[in-house]
């Protein structure tokens, strides 16, 4: 059985910096293999374009660290720690980079195959 818990997937963030200075959604892609998970992150930037940013990261259980890089304009990382819930659909905690900090949280939809076939199959007796 597959662990609920693998990061996978796409999540919905928010990330937001001890003094209130930064506060910003992104999305993030993760494919996660063995405990080990890489992805990427866009979020919106100031100028009205796309941050982009690769993520490197590992979970264990619940616990979860990654890395994101910056691409472009922007070229630091960010080191992220947290937890996951049970379900693997809630993840929160910190993050860091150089003397700046704060917290995030992200969410995402799961279903399973079953689910999308009763979705599938209640569309089509429409």
């Amino acid at each position: 059985m597959s662990d609920p818990r693998d990061v996978s997937g796409v999540w919905y963030g928010r990330y937001v910096s001890a003094s209130g200075r930064q506060d910003s959604g992104f999305i993030a892609m993760f494919e996660e293999a063995g405990g080990v998970f890489s992805g990427s992150i866009s979020e919106p930037d100031e100028g009205g374009g796309v941050r982009r940013a690769t993520v490197a990261g590992r979970r264990n259980g619940s616990q979860i660290q990654f890395v994101k890089q910056y691409h472009g304009r922007w070229k630091h990382a960010v080191f992220y720690e947290g937890s996951l819930d049970d379900q693997g659909t809630q993840a929160s905690g910190n993050w860091t980079v150089e003397t700046v900090h704060g917290g995030f949280d992200m969410q995402r939809e799961k279903f399973t195959i079953e689910e999308l076939e009763d979705e599938i199959e209640a569309r089509l007796e429409l």
